[in-house]
């Protein structure tokens, strides 16, 4: 509030800004960006809008501001930005935990043990308390602004307005916005309080701007009447308490002055409207009425508010109404209560919240999607990748059994191994098979993959400890605290705010013990062939002379059945080859779902993500899916036939014990290939994930290590709050003192005797019985003084400075108390004399109490409210300047 009133009716109160603590977005935020987005969206790549956002954050909510718009754009901007992370960053306290400080906008220390700060962790609260600033930023800048201009007055009025409505937003929804009591000047309370003050002066300015634009009478008063009521509705919710302790001190008796001045105005252009009409009664009435309401505002407002040359306006309208009834009209004064009640003209309106609420605002993370979109895209990705799972699963478990079949059957060696000199060489395909397991780096290579599973596995074990570790701790420490002050201790237990860590946590751990099983499974495959795998792995000669020798028919080379088998053994390598082909195409199909799901928030402000995910994954996978379908059961039919056709072979087959265990040994040899190629396959996949985990679990314990410190950061500031009041809490009374101490008390001095007192003063005193005896101070005034005294009367006390004033029984200097509960429509003004135990306002300088009739001046008598209908008995209203 302007505190150097100006020599006019119109000031304005304007609401402080809060104040909040530095804190540290970027590090969270980041955080939260790389745990969550995916790797295009890194969090490198917002580094610079994350320093913006920080340095935004820093200069709207911790420093100071000056009274401009500058100042209200950057508000909006902070404001905006924050709006638009609501979807993107859950700013939570089981999510991205940032621990927001704001104090009170009105802070005069602890407040009937009240919080006059307050700690919570969540984007609302950082919300409203960013709207409250906008609004008392608002009421600053319309406090600023030049009232004496068009243009200046419309601004006015409309931040006014705005301020309301934020306000009032304030006060329906800040307990929703808060998980905790919101400091005093956030409460409902105060909110709607401030809201209507808000309005009220909005109505004020709507009338500075008709009186500038000279409007007509009539229009003027209902303005100003309606702009009476506004400021008694706020009068009465600034006196609630508790509230009305907080305010400045001279607030209420601002607004309660306001409120009688308006209804002083309005009575004065109402005048001025029957003046036009001839009807000088009613004129005289309506400025009488003016006049005794001009005295309320001059009584309830203590000097907050200059009224004087409107005053002098009405008292000069008066005498000239008056002078022109008494020897012209000769009308009579109508009592203002039977007049016509004044209209009202309602132009102040509460605006509702605007948004955006800067016009020239851009979303620094524009690239990220709402969080509803991203887990949108990760549930359909999960289907997706189920399908995918499914589908190549079914592929490759038919090649495997296929596989497994062939290497039964000794296919296709048994086909080549024969010929005159067959016996005796090395087959095609096992050769291939041995180049195969050299170029995928052999028995050696794949033991290294397999003693580097354990050293990636305890590294994931040690990260989810160490996270599970400092959860722990900070439960503890929360639970000793809260054994320690009881029900002192309020904040949100850390039990319930870990649940979905802890759960998180508990995943993982299922994720670690199944791939400690999967590890178990692959180890015991490649010792089961590791004999066969280090055959494989030697040279061509060794391993061809490893591989008993035997004469097979040559008969056989060109038979029927032969061919048959050749045959069956092209269609497994097509199958094979057209397996490959569609898992390939089963992997690289993608869809664009972020415009469809973009879509569906924006049109139903919710995402149907199952209906619209299973109709574009049946779009995209149903004839991949018919293909799988068709190769496994093409595979079927042809292993019926190589299992016919094998038979035959091996009855035309002349049979002898060393081709025997021939065939035996290259079959274990191929299907020692085939277990590497799956073990090497599976190693791969392991060492992936345990890569990736790793990862994930570094994330998480990024953010278990954040919520850690945020809460940390709670703990110490809780701890400091209540330290302060524990120590501005009084202590008890002291012991009464043992009688011994009162006994030997120190006792004061004798009071000395009075001094003689002269007989001209003692006369007095005697001739005058209901006046008080002068002070003993006075008996060493000059004897000239105290025998200057007429019989029946006491002169005042003599000082060394000269005559002091009269001394009156109940007369001499009255402190200004703070105002009392006021109503302006059930109580009545406190008048020129003070009655004792009347709860009204203080009387300003000049209005002594008793009311003692002045040297040439008439006592005036109590008069009533001038707002109530009608005067009391013997209390004729007097017309006095």
């Amino acid at each position: 509030m302007n505190k150097q009133f100006p020599a006019k009716m119109a000031t304005f109160i304007s609401i402080p800004l809060k104040k909040a603590s530095e804190i540290d977005f970027y590090r969270p935020l980041a955080n939260f960006i790389a745990s969550t987005y995916s790797s295009a969206d890194s969090p490198e790549e917002y580094g610079t809008e994350l320093s913006e956002f920080h340095k935004l954050r820093t200069s709207v909510c911790c420093r100071s501001l000056d009274k401009h718009d500058s100042s209200l754009e950057q508000l909006y901007r902070y404001y905006d930005q924050l709006v638009a992370m609501e979807g993107k960053f859950p700013l939570e306290e089981n999510q991205v935990r940032i621990p927001f400080r704001w104090k009170d906008a009105f802070d005069k220390g602890s407040l009937f043990g009240s919080k006059m700060s307050l700690t919570v962790c969540t984007g609302s609260y950082e919300k409203a308390c960013t709207l409250f600033n906008i609004a008392a930023m608002q009421s600053q800048v319309a406090e600023m602004r030049n009232h004496d201009d068009d243009e200046g007055l419309k601004s006015t009025a409309k931040f006014f307005q705005q301020a309301a409505g934020i306000l009032s937003y304030l006060k329906d929804n800040v307990m929703h916005m808060t998980t905790q009591d919101p400091t005093p000047d956030m409460s409902p309370d105060s909110t709607a309080a401030l809201s209507a003050l808000m309005l009220a002066q909005a109505q004020e300015a709507f009338y500075m701007k008709a009186a500038l634009d000279n409007m007509k009478d009539g229009i003027i008063a209902k303005l100003c009447n309606q702009c009476s009521d506004l400021f008694a509705d706020a009068l009465k919710l600034f006196q609630v308490h508790p509230i009305r302790e907080q305010w400045e001190k001279d607030w209420i008796s601002f607004i309660a002055g306001k409120q009688a001045l308006y209804h002083a105005v309005s009575e004065y252009h109402q005048s001025k409207v029957a003046k036009a009409k001839k009807e000088v009664g009613e004129e005289l009435s309506r400025l009488q009425h003016a006049d005794q309401l001009l005295k309320a505002a001059i009584a309830r407002a203590g000097g907050t508010v200059d009224v004087s040359k409107f005053a002098t306006k009405v008292r000069i309208a008066y005498d000239s109404a008056k002078k022109d009834n008494d020897f012209i009209y000769h009308e009579a004064i109508p009592d203002v209560a039977t007049l016509q009640p004044i209209g009202k003209a309602s132009l102040a309106k509460v605006l509702p919240l605007a948004s955006p609420m800067s016009s020239k605002f851009t979303d620094l993370f524009s690239k990220l999607v709402p969080i509803a979109v991203h887990q949108a895209l990760a549930a359909y990705d999960t289907r997706r990748s189920e399908i995918q799972n499914t589908e190549i699963g079914k592929l490759r478990e038919s090649t495997q059994l296929l596989n497994s079949i062939l290497a039964s059957f000794n296919l296709p060696a048994a086909i080549e191994d024969l010929g005159p000199d067959a016996g005796n060489a090395l087959p095609q395909s096992l050769h291939d098979k041995s180049t195969a397991v050299k170029n995928n780096g052999g028995i050696t290579g794949l033991q290294k993959q397999l003693n580097e599973l354990p050293e990636l596995l305890q590294r994931n074990k040690e990260i989810l400890d160490e996270a599970v570790k400092q959860l722990d701790e900070e439960g503890a420490s929360d639970l000793q605290l809260k054994e320690q002050f009881k029900e002192r201790w309020t904040r949100t237990p850390s039990e319930k705010l870990t649940e979905p860590l802890r759960s998180e946590a508990n995943k993982y751990q299922t994720i670690l013990s199944n791939a400690i099983t999967a590890d178990g499974v692959v180890k015991q495959k490649f010792n089961q062939h590791k004999a066969m795998l280090e055959l494989l792995c030697k040279s061509e000669a060794e391993l061809k002379e490893a591989i008993p020798h035997a004469s097979i028919g040559a008969a056989l080379q060109n038979s029927p059945i032969v061919k048959q088998l050749k045959g069956y053994m092209e269609e497994v390598e097509t199958i094979k080859a057209e397996r490959d082909a569609i898992e390939a195409e089963i992997k690289d199909t993608k869809s664009d779902m972020t415009s469809r799901f973009m879509s569906a928030l924006a049109q139903e402000g919710a995402i149907s993500e199952e209906n619209i995910s299973v109709c574009e994954l049946n779009r995209i996978y149903s004839p991949l899916q018919q293909q799988v379908t068709d190769s496994v059961r093409r595979q079927e039919q042809l292993m019926g036939n190589i299992q016919r056709a094998n038979t035959e072979f091996c009855t035309q087959k002349s049979s002898n014990q060393t081709a025997t265990r021939r065939d035996e040994i290259m079959r274990d040899l191929a299907a020692a290939h085939d277990a590497f190629m799956e073990v090497t396959a599976n190693l791969k996949e392991g060492t992936k994930f345990y890569n990736d985990l790793t990862q994930i679990l570094l994330k998480y314990q990024q953010k278990v290590s954040d919520f850690c410190f945020a809460r940390k950061t709670e703990k110490e500031d809780i701890m400091k709050d209540m330290q302060q009041n524990i120590a501005n809490q009084p202590t008890s009374a002291p012991p009464k003192p043992p009688r011994h101490h009162e006994e030997t008390a120190r006792q004061p001095p004798a009071r000395p005797p009075p001094p003689t007192v002269a007989s001209g003063q003692q006369a007095a005193a005697a001739a005058a019985p209901g006046v008080a005896p002068a002070p003993q101070s006075q008996a060493s005034a000059p004897a000239a003084y105290a025998a200057a005294a007429a019989p029946g009367q006491q002169l005042p006390p003599y000082t060394a400075g000269g005559y002091a004033a009269p001394q009156y029984p109940g007369y001499g200097y009255m402190p200004t108390p703070m105002p009392t509960g006021y109503n302006p429509y059930a109580m009545p003004y406190p008048q020129q004399g003070y009655q004792p135990g009347f709860g009204g306002y203080p009387q300003p300088p000049g209005y002594p109490y008793p009311q003692q009739p002045q040297p040439g001046q008439q006592q005036q008598q109590q008069q009533a409210y001038p707002g109530q209908q009608g005067t009391a008995p013997n209390q004729q209203a007097q017309w006095h300047y």
